[in-house]
């Protein structure tokens, strides 16, 4: 069955539009983890536990935003031969929020417990933080430019890359200052853990922009 270009080209900008909601919500909790990473800076206990409390609740709501993409896209069926890519794309974006919630919960338990963390270890903590929000916010803006063409995105995803780079410079540097530390053993583990997970995060988002790339080509 041969479906008309109009309709076609409408289911697309559907999945794309939902797509696009559901990754500015993820957008969102990268934010506020930023936040909640000042937070811990300054040693605002309960900041730190109330932007915990939002990055939860916005995992719940990434959660219920995902599901709809995936419902939007099965009901689509079979008029968008695309929608496998859509949905990889955006299972992939969601992994974001469940690393932002674990770093989230980490930092929570080291200043809950009133654990000393070095003040150089704070400062790469925060320029790490800070990439990797970088790196998400470039993939937004990579799937913003689906409407234009390959060439925009592949533009828009080496800039992906290039941030995703320097969260990879930043983490090197700051788990070797970690290892170097005379912390106690438990929160030296909880900090590589932040660590490991805010890379992770930032390498899910270049995932998830290769992913867009593939996009580009049936946009």
């Amino acid at each position: 069955m041969v479906f008309p270009v109009e309709t076609e080209e409408r289911v697309k900008q559907k999945a794309l539009t939902i797509c696009q909601d559901h990754l500015r919500k993820v957008v969102e909790i990268t934010r506020k983890l930023t936040q909640l990473v000042d937070s811990f800076i300054k040693g605002d206990k309960a900041a730190v536990k109330q932007l915990h409390a939002e990055i939860r609740k916005g995992e719940e709501e990434v959660d219920i935003a995902r599901r709809i993409v995936a419902r939007e896209l099965a009901e689509i069926g079979a008029i968008l031969i695309s929608r496998e890519d859509f949905l990889r794309f955006t299972n992939l974006a969601n992994e974001i929020t469940d690393f932002c919630e674990g770093i989230a919960f980490r930092l929570m338990e080291i200043i809950e417990r009133d654990w000393k963390v070095p003040a150089d270890i704070k400062k790469n903590l925060a320029k790490l933080a800070e990439a990797m929000f970088e790196t998400v916010s470039k993939l937004r803006e990579t799937i913003m430019t689906l409407n234009y063409g390959p060439d925009k995105v592949l533009e828009r995803s080496r800039d992906v890359e290039v941030a995703e780079n320097k969260v990879d410079d930043i983490y090197r540097e700051l788990e070797i200052k970690i290892l170097d530390s005379n912390l106690d053993i438990p929160i030296l583990l909880l900090l590589r853990d932040v660590i490991q997970l805010i890379e992770d995060a930032a390498d899910k988002a270049e995932d998830a922009s290769d992913a867009a790339r593939i996009l580009a080509f049936a946009m």
